[in-house]
Parts: C-alpha cells; sequence; structure tokens
C-alpha cells in the first residue's frame, strides 16, 4: 500500500484501512521512536489526545490511549478540540507528544492519526518512517505503577481560546460575521474566540452529532456560507474544515476569498506593522501565480515548497520566516502557532479589517486571481506520477503552450488515492482544455 504516512498523517476508511487495532500499534510504535531519540529522558512521559466529532473518532481515541498508556505513558484526553489546539496545548502544558484523530475536510467515514513531538511540532518524516518500520515489533511491557495513566482535561478549551483572544493585534468590535463550522472540531472554539474579540457573530453548522461532520458545509463547501452572509447581511463569512486548521472566507458581496489572498492580506498587515520576516511569505507551488505578481509588486519575497502545510512549516523554520499558507486556507502564524490555525487566522484576518475600516473584498483586491482549474484522476497509480515519460511529456508539451501567461502543476495527493492536474491559463476554458488534455493523458499513462 506505498508508505503509511501522507503529508498529514495516517488516514483512511474508518474501521476500513484505518482499524482500532492500526491505531493502537501506532501509538505504541510512536512512544517507542521518542522514547528512544531521548523525548521521555529523565522523567515520566505524558501526552495529550484530542479529537474531532467523528462518531469513529470514539473507538479510535480509546485504542491511541490504549497504546500510549500501555506503553507507560500518562494520557490526558482533550475531547472534541481543533488540531491546532492539540499543537498548542502540547506545548503549553509542556507533554511529550500529542495525538490528533481526524481526517481534516475528507468524508465522516475517514478519519486519521496525527502525532506532534515536544513543543507542537509535527513529525518530521525521519520519525515517522521509524514509526512505520517499528509497527507491531516485540516488546517489553511495562507492568504495576509501570503503566500509563489516564485522565480528562477540564481547562484546556478556555487556555486554547485564551491564547487565541491575547494573539489578535486589535479588537473586532462592529464587524458583523458568519462563522461555518463544518460541524466539527471548531463548534465552540470559533464563535467564542471571535465574540470575546467583540464581534457579533452568527454561527451556522455549529451542532455536530458525530455523522455530519464536512457535511455540504465547511471550507470544500461554501454555498450556505455566501447565503447566510447574504441573509444576515454579515460584513464577513468565514469557513473552518473538520478539525479547524483551515479558513477560508465570503466577503459582503458573497464572493470567496481563498487561501492565498488571504495570505496576501495578512503579509501586507504584518509587512506595515514591521513584523513580516525577512518581508518574505511561504506558500506552495499551488499558489495562484497572481499571488506572486502581488507580492512582487509590494516588495516582498515568496519562497515555494511542495504541497502540505508540514513543508510550508519547513521552509519557515528553516529561513525564519513567520508567515506562510496555503491557497487551500492553511495559514501559519509561526509568532503564535506551531502549524496552520483556522481560528488564529480568522482572527487576524478580521484584526485588518478591523483596524483599516476597509471591507474584505477591498483588502482582497491587493492580488488578482489566474483563472485556475484543477482536475483530479482517479483510478490511477499515484506512485508513478512523477516518473511516467509519457506523462512528462504531455507537462512539458503543456507549459511550452502557455508560456509566460500560466503554468502546470501535477503531482499525486499526499492524503488521498488520486493525481492532481492543476492548469493556470489567460481564461478559463483555455485552463481547462489543457487540463482535460492532461488528464486523458495521466489516466491512460497511469492506469491500474
Amino acid at each position: 500500500m506505498g508508505r503509511l504516512f501522507g503529508t498529514d498523517g495516517v488516514r483512511g476508511l474508518a474501521n476500513g484501512e484505518l482499524t482500532a487495532e492500526l491505531a493502537l500499534d501506532l501509538s505504541v510504535a510512536a512512544a517507542h521512536v521518542l522514547g528512544e531519540v531521548g523525548a521521555f529522558e529523565g522523567h515520566r512521559p505524558r501526552a495529550v489526545v484530542g479529537r474531532d466529532p467523528r462518531a469513529s473518532g470514539e473507538f479510535l481515541e480509546a485504542a491511541v490511549v490504549a497504546g500510549l498508556a500501555g506503553a507507560g505513558i500518562d494520557v490526558v484526553r482533550l475531547g472534541v478540540i481543533p488540531t491546532p489546539a492539540v499543537a498548542h496545548l502540547t506545548d503549553a502544558m509542556g507533554v511529550d507528544v500529542g495525538v490528533m484523530l481526524s481526517a481534516s475536510h475528507n468524508p465522516m467515514p475517514d478519519n486519521g492519526v496525527k502525532f506532534f513531538s515536544k513543543g507542537g511540532h509535527k513529525l518530521d518524516d525521519t520519525l515517522e518512517d521509524l514509526i512505520e518500520a517499528r509497527l507491531r515489533e516485540p516488546w517489553q511491557r511495562p507492568t504495576g505503577a509501570g503503566v500509563g495513566r489516564v485522565t480528562d482535561d477540564r481547562d484546556g478549551f478556555d487556555a486554547y481560546v485564551a491564547h487565541l483572544v491575547r494573539s489578535a493585534p486589535n479588537r473586532l468590535d462592529g464587524l458583523r460575521v458568519v462563522v461555518d463550522c463544518a460541524n466539527g472540531a471548531a463548534y465552540r472554539t470559533a464563535p467564542e474566540t471571535l465574540g470575546r474579540l467583540g464581534a457579533n457573530v452568527t454561527a451556522i453548522h455549529a451542532e455536530p452529532d458525530g455523522l455530519n461532520i464536512n457535511d455540504g458545509c465547511g471550507s470544500t463547501h461554501l454555498e450556505s456560507l455566501i447565503a447566510a452572509v447574504a441573509e444576515h447581511r454579515a460584513d464577513v463569512g468565514i469557513a473552518h474544515d473538520g478539525d479547524a486548521d483551515r479558513c477560508l472566507a465570503v466577503d459582503r458581496f458573497g464572493n470567496v476569498v481563498d487561501g492565498d489572498q488571504i495570505l496576501a492580506i495578512l503579509a501586507l498587515s504584518l509587512r506595515d506593522a514591521g513584523r513580516l520576516a525577512s518581508d518574505t511569505v511561504v506558500a506552495t507551488v499551488l499558489s495562484n501565480l497572481g499571488f506572486s505578481q502581488a507580492m512582487q509588486r509590494e516588495g516582498i519575497a515568496v519562497e515555494q515548497t511542495k504541497v502540505g502545510d508540514r513543508y510550508v512549516l519547513e521552509a519557515m523554520k528553516a529561513g525564519k520566516f513567520n508567515l506562510g499558507g496555503e491557497q487551500s486556507g492553511h495559514v501559519v502564524l509561526l509568532d503564535h502557532a506551531t502549524t496552520g490555525d483556522g481560528v488564529l487566522a480568522a482572527a487576524h484576518l478580521l484584526a485588518r479589517m478591523a483596524s483599516t475600516g476597509r471591507p474584505l473584498d477591498e483588502l482582497a483586491s491587493v492580488m488578482t486571481r489566474l483563472p485556475q482549474v484543477m482536475v483530479n484522476v482517479r483510478g490511477v497509480d499515484r506512485t508513478r506520477a512523477d516518473a511516467d515519460p509519457d506523462v512528462a511529456a504531455a507537462v512539458a508539451a503543456a507549459t511550452a503552450e502557455l508560456g509566460e501567461t500560466g503554468r502546470v502543476v501535477l503531482r499525486p495527493s499526499g492524503t488521498e488515492p488520486v493525481v492532481r492536474v492543476m492548469v493556470e491559463a489567460p481564461t478559463v476554458e483555455h485552463a481547462q482544455q489543457v487540463a482535460d488534455r492532461l488528464a486523458q493523458t495521466v489516466q491512460r499513462a497511469l492506469a491500474l
């Protein structure tokens, strides 16, 4: 099945590919690997475990807790809480391991396991490979007082919200905001945070029942948010995904403001405050060409990485930059968080609106998006996407055809069994034509 870990932990159909047994084994292996690299040296290890509201998160949480405690780690259950809250609390509580159970924006039947090391940082590829290699190995199990103890946290939610509120550069008084919580982990966090900052908040899709997460709502389904912004005559709409590490927005006219535009707005905000490190922002190869053009006009450099917020983070740390993100709405504000945080990004975006008195549509006009088409090619061997000569020749031909007026990005997904074909061109029609042609080549060349 290839590498178990993708760009954002281990994901799959809950109780299908991702079983309780696998979740338990991953936790045991992670405990062994982190222990052997010295993460627990000199003290009794501790972990926090959080989850989004998916029904499958209940049994997977039990499996992860059992694996960690069985390996001698004391575990604090955080309950339903955003992924970035687990990262923050891993650091703030001084624990050695954080685990989040979520499949982010994926449909409800999926789930995932994501690990954070001490300080709230995602594990690098080397550690993930070691964990995968150590799955189900024989081991000496602790007994008696050596087994981990399990407790429930009562204060993590308030501590995380207080952290978000403290991070905002100014209050949001007077702003009318609709927030779509995706029936996910943001259902309490987002309304509470924005409300404490003074915004007039209307929350929609904030009643998770374990089955309705991401179901026609959230950052992948913006129709109901657009309608709600119009209905409530709001200044802005904010959309999160199932685990609240993404933020997209809708302006007062119902236009979508994507992650590239949010990143551009925040880059100018930090630059104007003299706080944009090295006057540089980190983005991925899928960021719209219009984003790079806008940043160039503003004298801001752009560092590009592979797709995935982990790679954005790696580049930010390597270059000591403090702002990065993805078009999908992952925004990393490294001065305040160790990973992408949708509610944090929303608070800072709204703070820019409040401090300037400018509506979102005006702020977003700093960049002009080139027409961009994405085609997901399914039923193919994604592992051969980067090496197949027919695919490479087709990409080269399309790139030559577009010249400086557009570009092509073809890549295997790190979280789903698909190959993604992205094309930018002067018109939607041209982009669609090139993307469809490339998709046909991929389908033919990489067919299973």
